[in-house]
């Protein structure tokens, strides 16, 4: 049978576009099928660059420096008009860059909704016909929406993340819904603008596959900005008052929290509800993500799925390379997998980055280890940046001195971070840090503190047993 294209990428995230250029890059006829009007899909348009573009802007026009005299600035709250007009600005210069790179690449880009006909047929629903497209292979990007709130979302009162960009005007009262990364990330920033958050999450401790030092942290310096955390506590019932302009929120202990908006944040599914893949032969679970082998294929020989929409972890970062992987391996190029020791960043304020292992994965496993602390206050960059509470934590293997784990919490701690990623990817350990010399002052001083912290620790209790 003859194809229109070699690959039909469904999707133009991270993952689909790096699929995409990568099966261009070897000589192969493909298209991607975007169904918004603009590519980039949702890590561009509502997600990653939206929600850490946001952040800066908070940042930036909350931030209040002191005269000499050491009298605060007093500086106006900030409208969303002024929040949101930075965001867009990215979004839009972010949209020429892709748009650029795939009409580079000689790729099709097709706009519209995508749904299956046959394995290898695409219809493309989208302006006055209906389009099919055919492909030897298909790749399924399509990413994740947020889980809808059990009640109407009238994206006013009742939000997803996907409603922030929309805002019409900062509420005085919110409640986040959900401790996870997205929750955290938003009920900080809004804290930081100065309104009165509730974040509410039925575990006992918000973003549980952290260091526990690290979030403990994180939630002192959000308290100190008048956070309220409702922890170990589930949501009975929701309900939106169009007459009160609010909405009420009731607790299983019984307990009531009213406020202007809430963002409903309890995880994201698979973006796969309208592509009508039964009659691909393929079937999702009940979070609607497809399931994948270490090649990213699906049940369906030709069909490979990557980012997203295949569940953990969901970064931008792996989505990416994820699609990558899946070209490679449809065409037999020879790649690398991903390497385990990926580095996640939270973009919560403070920013929150960690790779490898924590305190707690190597207690379970019984892997002796030992932990170096560098502080903030203690480095001259620190002070200069004017962070003392940021926090930056090593774990070493006590027998091997191998680096196991970097976790930071405070200024740049996603920059920070890959200085610690590249030495464990390589192998390295605490000999490293303590024989090399960093610029001073900068924040990558803290690994040589907090190496020094880890080998007086090795050292006492070498002494200790001797």
């Amino acid at each position: 049978m003859a194809y229109d294209y070699d690959l039909i990428v469904l999707g133009s995230g991270p993952a689909g576009q790096r699929a995409a250029v990568q099966a261009a890059k070897i000589g192969k006829r493909v298209a991607i099928i975007e169904r918004r009007q603009m590519v980039g899909g949702v890590s561009l348009h509502t997600g990653t660059v939206p929600s850490k573009t946001f952040r800066e802007a908070v940042l930036s026009l909350t931030h209040v420096p002191a005269l000499s005299s050491g009298v605060p600035v007093q500086r106006p709250r900030p409208t969303i008009e002024d929040l949101l007009h930075r965001v867009n600005d990215v979004i839009e210069r972010e949209l020429d860059v892709v748009a650029r790179q795939l009409s580079r690449n000689g790729i099709d880009l097709v706009s519209g909704s995508a749904r299956f006909l046959d394995p290898h047929v695409i219809a493309v629903e989208g302006g006055a016909m209906e389009r099919h497209a055919s492909a030897e292979r298909v790749l399924i990007a399509t990413g994740s929406v947020p889980s809808q709130p059990p009640v109407p979302c009238d994206h006013r009162t009742i939000l997803t993340s996907d409603d922030i960009i929309h805002l019409a005007r900062i509420p005085k009262s919110l409640a986040v819904i959900g401790g996870g990364v997205i929750g955290i990330e938003y009920a900080s920033m809004f804290a930081e603008l100065g309104v009165e958050v509730t974040l509410i999450d039925r575990h006992a401790r918000p973003l549980e596959f952290c260091d526990a030092e690290i979030v403990d942290e994180l939630i002192h310096q959000m308290r100190r900005r008048r956070v309220t955390f409702r922890l170990g506590e589930a949501v009975k019932n929701l309900s939106c008052s169009a007459e009160a302009g609010g909405a009420s929120i009731e607790l299983e202990s019984g307990k009531t929290v009213e406020v202007d908006a809430v963002l409903y944040s309890i995880g994201r599914v698979g973006n796969t509800a309208t592509l009508d893949l039964e009659k691909a032969g393929l079937k999702v679970d009940d979070r609607g993500r497809l399931t994948v082998d270490a090649q990213y294929r699906t049940a369906v020989e030709h069909i490979s799925a990557a980012g997203d929409v295949i569940g953990f972890p969901a970064l931008a970062s792996t989505s990416s390379e994820q699609g990558r992987l899946a070209v490679c391996a449809m065409y037999g190029l020879e790649a690398k997998p991903a390497p385990a020791g990926f580095p996640y960043g939270i973009y919560a304020i403070p920013e929150i980055s960690m790779v490898g292992a924590t305190e707690e994965d190597l207690t379970k496993n019984k892997v002796p280890y030992e932990i170096g602390v560098a502080r903030y206050a203690e480095i001259a960059r620190g002070q200069i940046l004017g962070d003392e509470s940021g926090l930056f934590k090593m774990i070493f293997h006590r027998e091997t001195r191998k680096l196991l784990g970097v976790h930071c919490i405070g200024t740049q701690a996603t920059e920070l971070i890959h200085i610690g990623q590249a030495v464990m990817t390589l192998g390295g350990g605490l000999d490293y840090f303590l024989e090399t010399v960093f610029n001073y002052p900068t924040l990558a001083e803290c690994y040589k503190v907090a190496a020094y912290n880890a080998a007086n620790h090795l050292r006492a209790k070498s002494s200790a047993t001797a």
